[in-house]
Formats: C-alpha cells, sequence, structure tokens
C-alpha cells in the first residue's frame, strides 16, 4: 500500500506541478512507470485509485486522461463517502450545513436574478399551505439547491448537495413528529425568499441559519 500511495502522490505531483494539466492524456504506461520510477503494478493501482475519486478517466482501448478536475466531479466522491454514514453523526452533518448554507444564501442574494426568485415563488405557490410531508422535504431539498446554485460558488453548491442526503430522514421525521413543523417551514422558505428578493444578504443569512438550525434543535431534543 505504501508503494501504490508514492504512485499516487508522484502522479498528484504532476498535476499540481502543470507537468498534467486537466484533459491531457497520460504517457504509456511503460514511460510513465520509467519516468516516475514506479512499478508498472504500482502505477496501475496508483491510477485505478485516481480515477475512483474521478482524478483520472481510464478509457478502454485510448488511453488515461486527467479529467476536467471541475469541483463537482471532484467532490463526487465525498457524496459516495457521505452516504455511509451513522445516524449518530446526522448532528454534525447539521452543524456543518448551518455554517455553510447561511453564507451560501447570503452570496446568492447578491447574484440571484429577479427570474430565479420568481420561479422560487411559483414553487412555493404550488406547493400550497398544507402539503404532505413528502412533498414538503422534496420541495425543501429543491428550494435550497436553487438558492445555493444562485451563489455562483460552485464548491459550496457540490458541498451542500453532498451534504443533503444524510439529512433527509431527519427532515422527514420532524415534519410527521413535531407539531407545526410543516407551516414553520413554509414560513420560513418565505422569509428567505422576500430577504433575496429585498437583496438583503444578512436577513437572508439569517433566516437560512434559523431554518437549518431549527431542525437541528429539535434533533437534539429527540436523542
Amino acid at each position: 500500500m505504501a508503494v501504490t500511495d508514492e504512485a499516487i502522490e508522484k502522479i498528484k505531483g504532476m498535476i499540481v506541478a502543470g507537468a498534467l494539466r486537466p484533459g491531457d492524456r497520460l504517457p504509456k504506461e511503460s514511460e510513465l512507470a520509467t519516468e516516475l520510477g514506479l512499478s508498472r503494478n504500482s502505477l496501475r493501482e496508483a491510477v485505478r485509485a485516481l480515477s475512483l475519486i474521478r482524478i483520472l478517466d481510464v478509457r478502454q482501448g485510448d488511453g488515461t486522461y486527467v479529467t476536467s478536475l471541475d469541483p463537482q466531479l471532484l467532490l463526487e466522491a465525498m457524496s459516495f463517502v457521505v452516504d455511509f454514514h451513522r445516524d449518530d453523526t446526522v448532528l454534525e452533518f447539521l452543524a456543518v450545513r448551518r455554517i455553510l448554507e447561511p453564507a451560501a444564501t447570503a452570496m446568492a442574494g447578491e447574484h440571484i436574478s429577479e427570474a430565479e426568485l420568481d420561479a422560487l415563488e411559483a414553487q412555493l405557490d404550488a406547493l400550497g399551505p398544507d402539503p404532505s410531508v413528502e412533498d414538503l422535504v422534496a420541495a425543501d431539498l429543491e428550494f435550497h439547491r436553487r438558492i445555493v446554485a444562485a451563489s455562483g460558488n460552485s464548491v459550496l453548491c457540490s458541498l451542500l448537495d453532498g451534504l443533503s442526503g444524510p439529512t433527509t430522514r431527519a427532515r422527514v421525521w420532524r415534519g410527521l413528529t413535531q407539531e407545526n413543523a410543516v407551516p414553520r417551514t413554509l414560513h420560513e422558505h418565505r422569509q428567505i425568499l422576500a430577504a433575496l428578493r429585498a437583496r438583503d444578504a444578512e436577513a437572508a443569512r439569517s433566516w437560512s441559519t434559523v431554518h437549518v438550525a431549527s431542525v437541528e434543535q429539535w434533533l437534539r431534543s429527540t436523542l
């Protein structure tokens, strides 16, 4: 494993140094192994590992290429790992979401278009005043995904998209068990939207914090 780690670090070093750039094809296996002072077997294992985390793209019959290194592509690996969370770590995921999502919402206040604001309002109107918990949670995920996307920060968007999975079950359970959870969520969404329309980044940040923290506080009270 140590030899494979060394091979991974050497390929990573080439990418970081700019010797290999996004979209570049790696040299032939024999040439690259000689250049890096590696065995072909350890190089092969390193390439396999780096392809799993979307740094390299192995194309059968064509060669191995550096991917686009786009943040969304690279962070897919994090989403895969997050899927293995334990129930007792949900609070930790919510805490991270509480830190990141309000910041992204504040950023969206500066960039979101009127057309996107109208689309968010239409989504809330279509949901109605008394949706099912399942419909509300699905709409909640989409509501926040669109706002975070409007922040213009692809890294934040990818991080929060990866974090949404572990908290979904908590949101459904809260909607089923906590009194007034559904109208409270709808009210908070309206307040976030109103702050975004007013281009009040700090108000949008505050309402987003209240919104995420309410789920976190409820979950703490049930543990």
